[in-house]
């Protein structure tokens, strides 16, 4: 029997909450379909911090190598700024691994309401694609003159051809395996040197795909579209703070920011790839039971098709559809009244029922 080996990070809030729900459904997929899957937890978190000064231990990277996928909760904590709980966990993991395509599915499903009005299940159905070790999100940068009138920020943003071209050819890959139509982000009008310099990565990799469809907006009508049309993307390409923000902005125009999840893929697979749900750790609501596990489900759908395994990934993103649409079972986001538990449960006993 194949054997996967997946670090667990639950991280705070209500990650610790969703991702048993996660590990329980995922674990229903791999009897389901005649694999095993290893579990290795790592108790790091921002409480962690609080009482070490670390995110995560120094050889935290070295701890998660061997692994074949990390999955993730949710980091975030009232009393630790969010600089230092993603500069001490999430970046320096999705940069050693070199996990430079996050993948974010924004798909309307029968049951949820979404927003918009007058759109029904399937007619919303794109994946946004953020490049994810560079761009804006640099540490290249500093202060002078602190505390005084004269006070500087200054922040570096990074584009190098390397990292530009291979999240563009994922892209471009990932549209040829869909409906072939891939949108740029771009704010090439108004930043003039590193979104000229995507543009032209852009249309240069283009000529090499000739079967692709292929457009680009600036990323602030990009965001008006999103709203009023919907419709009309497949696959949505961007830098690492345009897609980070189109990818919130995504999963609200389908109704739950809750069920988003997001894949942060080294392609190559050289090092480990890492699932984590789009939403936070919801301080506000941890600890009452009530938190959306949706999102870490799908994200487990999305290791396991990355392992290799898509039968046990159509299952489980089956069985999440099957649920919503029944409109029995859900979470108080989304008009239900069930527990994180309940809605876990439901989603593992639909998987079991998948032929």
């Amino acid at each position: 029997m194949k054997t996967f080996h997946i670090a667990v990070i639950a991280g705070d809030g209500i990650g610790k909450e969703v991702v048993p729900e996660g590990m329980r459904v995922l674990d229903r997929a791999a009897r389901h379909f005649g694999f095993q899957l290893d579990w290795h937890s790592f108790d790091w978190n921002s409480e962690i911090y609080l009482e070490t000064g670390r995110m995560m231990p120094p050889d935290g990277l070295d701890q998660l190598r061997p692994c074949d996928a990390i999955y993730l909760g949710a980091v975030g904590h009232p009393h630790v700024p969010d600089h230092i709980s993603l500069w001490g966990l999430l970046i320096p993991i999705r940069r050693a691994f070199r996990q430079y395509a996050n993948v974010r599915p924004v798909r309307l499903l029968e049951g949820i309401e979404t927003p918009l009005k007058n759109r029904r299940a399937g007619e919303i159905d794109f994946i946004i694609v953020r490049e994810n070790n560079e761009g804006e999100y640099s540490n290249i940068g500093g202060r002078i003159y602190e505390g005084t009138d004269e006070e500087m920020a200054i922040q570096q943003t990074v584009f190098t051809r390397r990292g530009v071209h291979r999240v563009l050819r994922f892209a471009f890959d990932l549209a040829r395996r869909r409906n072939k139509h891939l949108t740029s982000a771009t704010k090439s009008n108004g930043i003039i040197h590193t979104m000229p310099f995507w543009d032209e990565c852009f249309q240069s990799l283009g000529g090499e795909y000739p079967d692709i469809r292929s457009d680009q907006y600036h990323i602030d009508i990009l965001t008006a579209h999103f709203v009023r049309h919907p419709d009309w993307f497949d696959v949505v390409v961007a830098s690492n703070l345009f897609g980070d923000i189109l990818s919130d902005l995504g999963p609200a125009v389908v109704g739950s920011i809750g069920i988003a999840p997001s894949a942060n893929l080294n392609p190559e697979k050289q090092y480990p790839s890492m699932f984590e749900p789009v939403h936070g750790s919801a301080p506000d609501i941890a600890g009452k039971g009530i938190a959306n596990p949706i999102g870490q489900i799908w994200s487990g759908a999305l290791m396991l098709r990355h392992l290799g395994c898509a039968g046990a990934a159509d299952a489980v993103e089956e069985a999440i559809a099957v649920t919503l649409a029944q409109c029995k079972v859900r979470t108080p986001d989304i008009g239900g009244t069930a527990s994180t538990e309940a809605v876990g449960e439901a989603i593992a006993q639909a998987v079991g029922k998948v032929k």
